[in-house]
């Protein structure tokens, strides 16, 4: 089959396969790259070292040419200053030629000259007086044996002057100055200049002429640099001949070289230097390998353990001896709901400390950071970063460094809020279970208690209506008799209602709603107490509000509820030795108009001024089978909640301000239109 060119998938695919393929191809580069750096400090120290060769080589070449700049100029300083000097004899020579003229030539007449001693005193060797015909005339000072060997020593250059009129002709003359171009040198440079060079005069033979030293420069000056400039002009070496030394030379010798910097030490220490370099980069290179091997083993356990402690279903938490985070692992972020970044580094109190309990767990902190902590741990509440709470238990063990010296705590956190959900949910189911067991129970009582009770009232009933039959055919006109009579008739039958509602309310069977007055069931409620009440001397606060409309509720069962609450008020002021007084409370509740879309609700609140609560709540009161009293069964408050929950209402309990309880209840107001709804809905249902 013909092969398809791939797609644009394939190419996709293709393109990310060869990235990820230069992905590892990347890391050995790196990782050979890494391997390589011990070369770093041989190869540095082989720039440097060929660095300062390569700066010692420039800098002595520029040395070398500011030194050649400097003799150039040393040597035309020189120069300037020997023209200045035999310009300046040649001036002195002439002012004596000028004194000769018109004299007798004689020694005697050279000597009377000052400016002979002079010279002879600066640079002259002698001075000679010739005839026009170059004859001598005189001569000083006259020629001697010292004088030869002066003469043989080295070679002597003249000056010439023409004298005027010294002939017995009148013919003129000449005064031909004989001196040492040695001397000129040593007289004629300035001393600094001596000193730091050798000068002579050579010619173009390279044959010295006069030197500054006794010993030839050219036969010892080996490498030492050396300059030299043209010399011609006013040096001649015979009076005779008007022709000076065309090919005279001055040539400058440094005396004192500077060193030269890359001298053989220089070198010996560059040799010694880099087997040294060497030798240390190659055991930089085996430690380098060697810290390589172990950081690679490192970073596998440390990937491994950071595995481990990222899977483990454990917090884990390390702190140093203040309580500052020093680590923690992904769980423990994950069960706080915060990162790592943001808790390391973070001292007490934690920010997963709930405000409710910072006291407790500082506290709890303290024993902690002390040593004190449990060693099978500890249960604590904390809070997750969306504000739900949390139930943990914390074990505590010692942080240790590889010294041994302890640096800390180091802690495993293991979230139990779903065990204690789920505990708490199953002692729950089981209160419930038992509580249905017993209600069951009681409701099978008192459904056998109301049945075997209607018969005695029924026949109470009957009875009474016979006695007032027989009464009124006997013409008995008591009034007081028949009163109590007919009150004993209604109270028969009053009985048998609350019977028969309690019976049909613990059968599971719907309420029987009906308009009714609540100020009327509260007023007929007290009543019913009252004997009770004087005999308990509690006193009776009714303050019912006047203007509350007709409630649709089951009145029997209502008036059950605020009997059981003003029962369970006075029972509470036996404890209090005088001024026990009850207050009920009966208003139209308008806060709760617009939460509970549009239906109002009716409040009735039943205060004392005894012990009050204790700090219980209204779900522990509320509680089947709990009680405050010896002989109570805790079944009252029970029913009085199931009542106002069937009637779609609640039942609640607070501090009074008279410092005792307030229990209090809330009934729907129902309109007669949505009265007449209602049934009508129950008619079509």
């Amino acid at each position: 089959m013909p092969l398809l060119p791939p797609g644009p998938a394939g190419s996709a695919n293709d393109n990310a396969n060869a990235a990820n393929a230069t992905q590892p191809a990347r890391k050995r580069a790196w990782a050979s790259w890494r391997n390589s750096l011990w070369a770093l400090p041989l190869l540095l120290s082989l720039g440097f070292v060929l660095g300062v060769l390569a700066w010692a080589r420039n800098n002595e070449i520029d040395e070398r040419a500011l030194q050649h700049q400097t003799m150039i100029s040393d040597a035309l300083s020189t120069e300037a200053q020997l023209r200045t000097k035999l310009d300046d004899e040649l001036a002195h020579l002439r002012e004596l030629a000028s004194r000769l003229q018109g004299q007798t030539p004689s020694a005697a007449t050279l000597a009377a000259q000052p400016e002979l001693n002079a010279g002879l005193r600066r640079l002259w060797l002698s001075v000679t007086w010739l005839d026009a015909r170059n004859r001598i005339l005189a001569q000083l000072p006259a020629a001697t044996e010292d004088q030869r060997k002066i003469d043989e020593d080295g070679l002597s250059l003249h000056l010439t002057a023409p004298v005027l009129g010294t002939g017995p002709d009148g013919a003129d003359g000449m005064l031909v100055v004989r001196y040492s171009p040695a001397l000129l040198l040593k007289r004629g440079v300035p001393w600094w200049l001596s000193h730091k060079y050798d000068i002579q005069m050579v010619d173009s033979a390279d044959q010295v002429i006069a030197s500054s030293v006794d010993v030839s420069v050219r036969l010892a000056q080996g490498p030492r640099p050396s300059y030299r400039i043209s010399f011609p002009g006013p040096l001649r070496a015979s009076p005779l001949t008007e022709s000076a030394l065309t090919d005279a030379g001055l040539e400058l010798t440094l005396r004192d070289p500077p060193a030269v910097t890359t001298r053989p030490l220089a070198l010996v220490l560059i040799a010694g230097f880099l087997p040294l370099i060497a030798g240390a980069s190659w055991l930089l290179r085996r430690q380098v390998r060697q810290v390589s091997r172990a950081e690679s083993a490192w970073r596998t356990e440390a990937a491994w353990r950071q595995a481990m402690e990222d899977s483990a279903l454990v917090g884990l938490r390390a702190r140093d001896a203040d309580g500052r985070l020093l680590y923690v692992n992904r769980t423990f972020c994950d069960m706080v709901g915060l990162s790592a970044e943001s808790l390391i580094g973070q001292r007490p109190p934690m920010p997963y400390w709930p405000p409710d309990a910072l006291e407790e767990l500082t506290a709890r902190n303290r024993l902690n950071l002390a040593g004190h902590a449990p060693r099978e741990g500890f249960e604590a509440r904390w809070r997750h970063a969306d504000g739900r709470p949390l139930e943990v238990k914390v074990f505590e063990s010692p942080l240790v460094d590889a010294a041994g010296k302890q640096i800390g705590w180091m802690g495993s956190i293991i979230d139990i809020t779903n065990a204690k959900r789920l505990e708490e949910g199953e002692r729950r189911q089981i209160e419930i279970m038992g509580n249905n067991a017993r209600l069951t129970m009681l409701g099978e009582v008192a459904s056998t208690l109301a049945h075997e009770l209607n018969q005695p009232l029924t026949a109470i009933a009957s009875y009474n209506a016979g006695i007032i039959n027989s009464l009124a055919k006997l013409g008995v006109t008591d009034t007081a008799v028949l009163g109590a009579l007919q009150r004993l008739g209604q109270q028969a039958a009053h009985a048998g209602r609350i019977v028969q509602r309690i019976r049909e309310f613990l059968t599971r069977r719907e309420p029987q709603h009906e308009l009714c007055e609540l100020n009327l069931v509260i007023t007929d409620a007290v009543a019913l107490l009252g004997r009770e009440l004087a005999r308990a001397q509690v006193q009776i606060d009714l303050r019912l509000d006047p203007d509350l409309p007709a409630l649709l509720a089951d009145a029997v069962l209502v008036e059950q509820v605020v009997i059981n609450l003003v029962r369970n008020a006075a029972d509470a002021l036996q404890a209090r030795p005088q001024g026990r007084r009850i207050e009920i409370r009966s208003s139209r509740s308008a806060s709760s108009a617009h939460a509970s879309g549009g239906v109002e609700f009716v409040r009735v609140a039943v205060s004392d001024n005894g012990p009050g609560l204790g700090g219980r709540s209204i779900e522990t009161l509320c509680a089947p089978f709990y009680s405050t009293k010896r002989e109570g069964m805790g079944m009252g408050l029970a029913i009085c909640r199931s009542i106002i929950e069937a009637h779609q209402g609640v039942l609640d309990v607070d501090a009074s301000v008279s410092g005792g309880a307030r229990f209090s209840f809330s009934l729907p107001l129902h309109t007669p239109e949505l009265l007449a709804t209602h049934n009508g809905e129950s008619r079509d249902d």
